[in-house]
């Protein structure tokens, strides 16, 4: 079963109890989904504080993902094929292939973009 990546934009929805994203991680815990981040996603959002919460929270609830260098590589590779791109996008992009997961997302546009590169990643706006 594939998992389900969330970008910073998932992240920043969850923190604001956006009730979108909170159906989308809902339907995906009660499936036994696993649900990833990416360590540059955490880097990206974590401002720390009692805003924070509910992102700890959620991040307790994932796999925090660390940048190796394979996954550094197929992002920069993604980089080079799609211009315009941003460098975490591309890392939620090439983290979600190596798994076949889908990603969740508020910046589908942009993530859908790198698809030429991850064609095997679904994005799931929110």
């Amino acid at each position: 079963m594939a998992g389900l990546t969330l970008d910073s934009g998932a992240l920043i929805a969850h923190e604001r109890a956006d009730r979108r994203v909170v159906v989308h991680l809902k339907e995906a815990l009660l499936r036994g989904v696993e649900l990833t981040v990416p360590t540059a996603v955490v880097a990206e959002v974590w401002r720390g504080g009692p805003r924070a919460a509910r992102s700890a929270m959620l991040l307790g609830a994932c796999v925090v993902e660390p940048l190796s260098e394979r996954l550094a590589r197929a992002a920069g590779e993604a980089l080079g094929v799609v211009e315009g791109s941003g460098v975490i996008d591309a890392i939620v992009m090439a983290s979600a292939a190596t798994r076949g997961d889908r990603v969740l997302t508020s910046d589908s546009a942009d993530l859908r973009r790198l698809r030429t590169a991850f064609p095997n990643v679904n994005v799931v706006g929110i």
